[in-house]
Protein backbone atom coordinates (compact mmCIF):
# COMPACT_ATOMS: atom_id res chain seq x y z
CA UNK A 1 0.00 0.00 0.00
CA UNK A 2 1.48 3.32 -1.08
CA UNK A 3 1.77 6.19 1.39
CA UNK A 4 0.93 9.72 0.27
CA UNK A 5 3.13 12.69 1.12
CA UNK A 6 1.70 16.21 1.07
CA UNK A 7 1.95 19.69 2.52
CA UNK A 8 -0.65 22.11 3.82
CA UNK A 9 -3.69 23.51 2.02
CA UNK A 10 -2.92 26.42 -0.37
CA UNK A 11 0.59 24.97 -0.69
CA UNK A 12 3.71 27.07 -1.13
CA UNK A 13 7.03 26.07 -2.70
CA UNK A 14 8.25 24.38 0.48
CA UNK A 15 5.13 22.18 0.65
CA UNK A 16 5.18 21.15 -3.01
CA UNK A 17 8.91 20.60 -3.33
CA UNK A 18 9.04 19.06 0.14
CA UNK A 19 6.52 16.43 -0.94
CA UNK A 20 8.66 15.66 -4.01
CA UNK A 21 11.97 15.57 -2.14
CA UNK A 22 10.71 13.56 0.82
CA UNK A 23 8.98 11.07 -1.47
CA UNK A 24 12.18 10.56 -3.48
CA UNK A 25 14.12 9.91 -0.27
CA UNK A 26 11.53 7.50 1.14
CA UNK A 27 11.40 5.58 -2.14
CA UNK A 28 15.20 5.29 -2.15
CA UNK A 29 14.94 3.84 1.35
CA UNK A 30 12.56 1.14 0.13
CA UNK A 31 9.18 2.66 1.00
CA UNK A 32 6.43 3.09 -1.58
CA UNK A 33 5.34 6.73 -1.48
CA UNK A 34 3.54 9.15 -3.79
CA UNK A 35 3.89 12.96 -3.58
CA UNK A 36 0.60 14.86 -3.88
CA UNK A 37 -0.73 18.34 -3.17
CA UNK A 38 -3.83 19.70 -1.45
CA UNK A 39 -4.21 22.84 -3.57
CA UNK A 40 -3.18 24.76 -6.66
CA UNK A 41 0.44 25.50 -7.56
CA UNK A 42 1.36 29.18 -7.17
CA UNK A 43 3.38 31.12 -9.80
CA UNK A 44 6.67 30.90 -7.92
CA UNK A 45 6.42 27.14 -7.50
CA UNK A 46 5.44 26.73 -11.16
CA UNK A 47 8.58 28.70 -12.08
CA UNK A 48 10.76 26.40 -9.96
CA UNK A 49 9.19 23.21 -11.33
CA UNK A 50 9.65 24.37 -14.93
CA UNK A 51 13.21 25.57 -14.26
CA UNK A 52 14.27 22.10 -13.12
CA UNK A 53 12.04 19.98 -15.35
CA UNK A 54 9.58 18.57 -12.80
CA UNK A 55 5.83 18.07 -13.00
CA UNK A 56 3.62 19.22 -10.14
CA UNK A 57 2.38 16.43 -7.86
CA UNK A 58 -1.18 15.28 -8.51
CA UNK A 59 -4.02 17.04 -6.67
CA UNK A 60 -5.55 14.90 -3.91
CA UNK A 61 -7.79 16.11 -1.09
CA UNK A 62 -9.25 12.94 0.43
CA UNK A 63 -7.17 10.49 2.47
CA UNK A 64 -9.59 8.33 4.48
CA UNK A 65 -8.06 4.88 4.96
CA UNK A 66 -4.68 5.96 3.55
CA UNK A 67 -1.19 6.05 5.06
CA UNK A 68 0.26 9.56 4.91
CA UNK A 69 3.31 11.66 5.67
CA UNK A 70 2.83 15.37 6.37
CA UNK A 71 5.40 17.98 5.45
CA UNK A 72 5.52 21.68 6.36
CA UNK A 73 2.53 21.59 8.74
CA UNK A 74 0.89 19.85 11.67
CA UNK A 75 -2.21 22.00 12.18
CA UNK A 76 -5.67 20.49 11.83
CA UNK A 77 -6.90 23.68 10.13
CA UNK A 78 -4.34 23.11 7.32
CA UNK A 79 -5.14 19.40 6.92
CA UNK A 80 -7.57 17.51 4.69
CA UNK A 81 -11.01 17.26 6.30
CA UNK A 82 -10.73 13.49 6.67
CA UNK A 83 -7.27 13.49 8.29
CA UNK A 84 -8.64 11.65 11.35
CA UNK A 85 -9.51 8.71 9.09
CA UNK A 86 -5.93 8.46 7.78
CA UNK A 87 -2.87 6.94 9.46
CA UNK A 88 -0.10 9.50 9.89
CA UNK A 89 3.22 7.69 9.49
CA UNK A 90 5.41 10.73 9.95
CA UNK A 91 5.75 14.52 10.04
CA UNK A 92 8.56 16.72 8.73
CA UNK A 93 8.08 20.34 9.78
CA UNK A 94 9.68 23.58 10.93
CA UNK A 95 6.63 25.12 12.63
CA UNK A 96 5.35 25.00 16.19
CA UNK A 97 3.62 21.90 17.52
CA UNK A 98 0.11 21.75 16.09
CA UNK A 99 -3.14 20.22 17.27
CA UNK A 100 -3.15 16.96 15.31
CA UNK A 101 -3.28 13.68 17.22
CA UNK A 102 -2.34 10.14 16.20
CA UNK A 103 -3.37 6.68 17.36
CA UNK A 104 0.05 5.14 16.71
CA UNK A 105 3.71 6.18 17.12
CA UNK A 106 5.13 8.11 14.20
CA UNK A 107 8.39 9.33 12.73
CA UNK A 108 8.99 13.02 13.44
CA UNK A 109 11.65 15.34 12.10
CA UNK A 110 10.88 18.79 13.54
CA UNK A 111 13.57 21.47 13.69
CA UNK A 112 13.55 25.26 14.36
CA UNK A 113 14.94 26.14 10.92
CA UNK A 114 13.70 28.33 8.09
CA UNK A 115 12.38 25.66 5.74
CA UNK A 116 11.16 22.06 5.72
CA UNK A 117 13.45 21.26 2.80
CA UNK A 118 16.41 22.09 5.04
CA UNK A 119 15.25 19.23 7.27
CA UNK A 120 14.80 16.92 4.26
CA UNK A 121 18.39 17.76 3.26
CA UNK A 122 19.50 16.65 6.73
CA UNK A 123 17.49 13.45 6.29
CA UNK A 124 19.30 12.72 3.01
CA UNK A 125 22.61 13.25 4.81
CA UNK A 126 21.55 11.09 7.76
CA UNK A 127 20.63 8.17 5.49
CA UNK A 128 23.63 8.78 3.19
CA UNK A 129 21.42 9.07 0.10
CA UNK A 130 22.64 11.18 -2.83
CA UNK A 131 20.38 13.99 -4.01
CA UNK A 132 19.85 14.19 -7.80
CA UNK A 133 21.08 17.43 -9.39
CA UNK A 134 17.68 18.81 -10.45
CA UNK A 135 16.00 17.90 -7.15
CA UNK A 136 18.82 19.63 -5.28
CA UNK A 137 18.16 22.78 -7.30
CA UNK A 138 14.48 22.75 -6.39
CA UNK A 139 15.20 22.14 -2.71
CA UNK A 140 17.64 25.05 -2.75
CA UNK A 141 14.95 27.30 -4.26
CA UNK A 142 12.42 26.24 -1.62
CA UNK A 143 14.83 27.26 1.13
CA UNK A 144 15.56 30.59 -0.55
CA UNK A 145 11.81 31.18 -0.81
CA UNK A 146 10.96 30.34 2.80
CA UNK A 147 13.91 32.31 4.20
CA UNK A 148 13.26 35.27 1.83
CA UNK A 149 16.79 34.86 0.45
CA UNK A 150 18.16 34.66 4.02
CA UNK A 151 16.43 37.89 5.15
CA UNK A 152 13.75 36.23 7.28
CA UNK A 153 14.33 36.09 11.06
CA UNK A 154 13.56 32.36 10.79
CA UNK A 155 16.71 31.79 8.73
CA UNK A 156 19.49 29.85 10.48
CA UNK A 157 23.06 28.83 9.72
CA UNK A 158 21.67 25.37 8.97
CA UNK A 159 19.57 26.87 6.13
CA UNK A 160 22.46 28.82 4.62
CA UNK A 161 24.68 25.73 4.82
CA UNK A 162 22.01 23.63 3.11
CA UNK A 163 21.65 26.17 0.29
CA UNK A 164 25.42 26.22 -0.26
CA UNK A 165 25.63 22.43 -0.42
CA UNK A 166 22.53 22.04 -2.59
CA UNK A 167 23.80 24.73 -4.97
CA UNK A 168 27.06 22.78 -5.39
CA UNK A 169 25.12 19.61 -6.22
CA UNK A 170 22.88 21.51 -8.67
CA UNK A 171 25.79 23.36 -10.28
CA UNK A 172 24.34 26.79 -9.47
CA UNK A 173 27.04 29.43 -8.95
CA UNK A 174 24.85 32.26 -7.66
CA UNK A 175 21.86 31.04 -5.61
CA UNK A 176 20.82 34.57 -4.57
CA UNK A 177 20.55 35.63 -8.20
CA UNK A 178 18.16 32.76 -8.88
CA UNK A 179 16.33 33.68 -5.69
CA UNK A 180 15.69 37.18 -7.01
CA UNK A 181 14.35 35.71 -10.27
CA UNK A 182 11.89 33.69 -8.18
CA UNK A 183 10.73 36.71 -6.21
CA UNK A 184 10.23 38.75 -9.37
CA UNK A 185 7.90 35.98 -10.55
CA UNK A 186 6.29 35.95 -7.10
CA UNK A 187 5.75 39.71 -7.36
CA UNK A 188 3.44 39.32 -10.36
CA UNK A 189 0.11 40.17 -8.74
CA UNK A 190 -1.61 41.64 -11.78
CA UNK A 191 -2.73 38.42 -13.46
CA UNK A 192 -4.74 36.86 -10.63
CA UNK A 193 -8.09 37.75 -9.13
CA UNK A 194 -7.89 39.58 -5.82
CA UNK A 195 -9.40 36.58 -4.02
CA UNK A 196 -6.75 34.33 -5.54
CA UNK A 197 -4.06 36.75 -4.34
CA UNK A 198 -5.32 36.70 -0.75
CA UNK A 199 -5.43 32.90 -0.86
CA UNK A 200 -2.09 32.44 -2.67
CA UNK A 201 -0.24 31.82 0.61
CA UNK A 202 -3.05 31.63 3.17
CA UNK A 203 -3.26 29.64 6.39
CA UNK A 204 -6.05 29.20 8.94
CA UNK A 205 -5.28 28.93 12.64
CA UNK A 206 -7.55 27.95 15.52
CA UNK A 207 -6.96 30.44 18.34
CA UNK A 208 -9.15 30.13 21.41
CA UNK A 209 -11.98 28.64 19.38
CA UNK A 210 -11.74 31.37 16.73
CA UNK A 211 -10.65 30.83 13.14
CA UNK A 212 -7.94 33.32 12.21
CA UNK A 213 -6.85 33.40 8.57
CA UNK A 214 -3.51 34.94 7.67
CA UNK A 215 -2.30 35.44 4.10
CA UNK A 216 1.03 36.76 2.88
CA UNK A 217 2.22 38.20 -0.43
CA UNK A 218 5.96 38.82 -0.82
CA UNK A 219 7.06 41.30 -3.50
CA UNK A 220 10.12 43.30 -4.47
CA UNK A 221 8.17 46.59 -4.64
CA UNK A 222 5.19 47.32 -2.39
CA UNK A 223 3.89 50.05 -4.71
CA UNK A 224 2.38 47.33 -6.92
CA UNK A 225 -0.51 47.23 -4.39
CA UNK A 226 -1.18 51.00 -4.37
CA UNK A 227 -4.24 50.85 -6.60
CA UNK A 228 -5.75 47.57 -5.43
CA UNK A 229 -6.17 47.91 -1.64
CA UNK A 230 -9.93 48.43 -1.83
CA UNK A 231 -10.34 45.31 -3.98
CA UNK A 232 -8.10 43.31 -1.67
CA UNK A 233 -10.22 44.31 1.34
CA UNK A 234 -13.36 43.26 -0.55
CA UNK A 235 -11.81 39.85 -1.27
CA UNK A 236 -10.75 39.53 2.37
CA UNK A 237 -14.32 40.27 3.48
CA UNK A 238 -15.67 37.53 1.22
CA UNK A 239 -13.12 35.05 2.56
CA UNK A 240 -13.91 36.11 6.13
CA UNK A 241 -17.67 35.68 5.67
CA UNK A 242 -17.64 32.38 3.81
CA UNK A 243 -16.01 30.46 6.66
CA UNK A 244 -17.22 32.59 9.57
CA UNK A 245 -13.65 33.60 10.37
CA UNK A 246 -13.13 35.95 13.31
CA UNK A 247 -10.23 37.68 11.58
CA UNK A 248 -8.55 37.77 8.18
CA UNK A 249 -5.12 39.39 7.91
CA UNK A 250 -3.03 39.98 4.81
CA UNK A 251 0.68 40.71 5.03
CA UNK A 252 2.03 42.63 2.05
CA UNK A 253 5.73 42.01 2.50
CA UNK A 254 8.38 44.10 0.75
CA UNK A 255 11.57 42.04 0.68
CA UNK A 256 13.71 45.06 -0.27
CA UNK A 257 12.39 47.39 2.47
CA UNK A 258 12.25 44.42 4.87
CA UNK A 259 8.83 45.06 6.36
CA UNK A 260 5.13 44.37 5.83
CA UNK A 261 1.97 46.37 5.34
CA UNK A 262 -0.69 44.61 7.40
CA UNK A 263 -4.30 44.68 6.16
CA UNK A 264 -6.87 43.80 8.82
CA UNK A 265 -10.51 42.70 8.86
CA UNK A 266 -11.51 41.55 12.35
CA UNK A 267 -14.44 41.26 14.71
CA UNK A 268 -12.18 42.91 17.29
CA UNK A 269 -9.51 45.25 15.97
CA UNK A 270 -8.30 45.92 19.53
CA UNK A 271 -6.87 42.41 19.74
CA UNK A 272 -4.82 42.98 16.60
CA UNK A 273 -3.65 46.38 17.83
CA UNK A 274 -2.67 44.89 21.19
CA UNK A 275 -0.85 42.01 19.53
CA UNK A 276 1.48 44.33 17.62
CA UNK A 277 1.38 47.32 19.99
CA UNK A 278 0.21 49.70 17.29
CA UNK A 279 -2.86 51.62 16.12
CA UNK A 280 -4.58 50.76 12.88
CA UNK A 281 -5.19 53.53 10.37
CA UNK A 282 -7.97 52.67 7.93
CA UNK A 283 -7.59 48.99 8.91
CA UNK A 284 -3.91 48.84 8.02
CA UNK A 285 -0.46 49.56 9.41
CA UNK A 286 3.19 49.31 8.38
CA UNK A 287 5.19 46.80 10.45
CA UNK A 288 8.92 47.43 10.00
CA UNK A 289 11.21 44.37 9.97
CA UNK A 290 8.22 42.01 10.02
CA UNK A 291 8.95 39.34 7.40
CA UNK A 292 7.84 36.06 8.97
CA UNK A 293 4.23 35.04 9.58
CA UNK A 294 5.42 32.05 11.60
CA UNK A 295 7.77 33.90 13.96
CA UNK A 296 6.63 37.53 14.00
CA UNK A 297 2.85 37.31 13.60
CA UNK A 298 1.23 34.07 14.78
CA UNK A 299 2.81 33.90 18.28
CA UNK A 300 1.64 37.44 19.10
CA UNK A 301 -1.87 36.78 17.85
CA UNK A 302 -2.13 33.57 19.87
CA UNK A 303 -1.33 35.43 23.09
CA UNK A 304 -4.31 37.72 22.44
CA UNK A 305 -6.78 34.95 21.57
Amino acid sequence: MSAYIFGHTTPDSDSIIGALSLSYLKNQLGEDTIPVRQGEVNPETAFILERFGFEAPALKTEFAGENVYLIDFMERSQSPKDIDEATILGIVDHHKMGDLKTDTPLEMWVRPVGCSNTIVKEMFDHHNVKIPKELAGMMMCAILSDTVIFKSPTCTKTDTKAVKELAEIAGIENPKELGMEMFIVKSDVLNDTKEALVLRDFKDFNMGGNTIGVGQLEVVDLSVFDNMKEELFAAMQKIKDEADRHTVLLLLTDIMQEGSQLLVLSNDNSKIESAFEMTLDDNQVWLPKVMSRKKQVIPFLEKQF
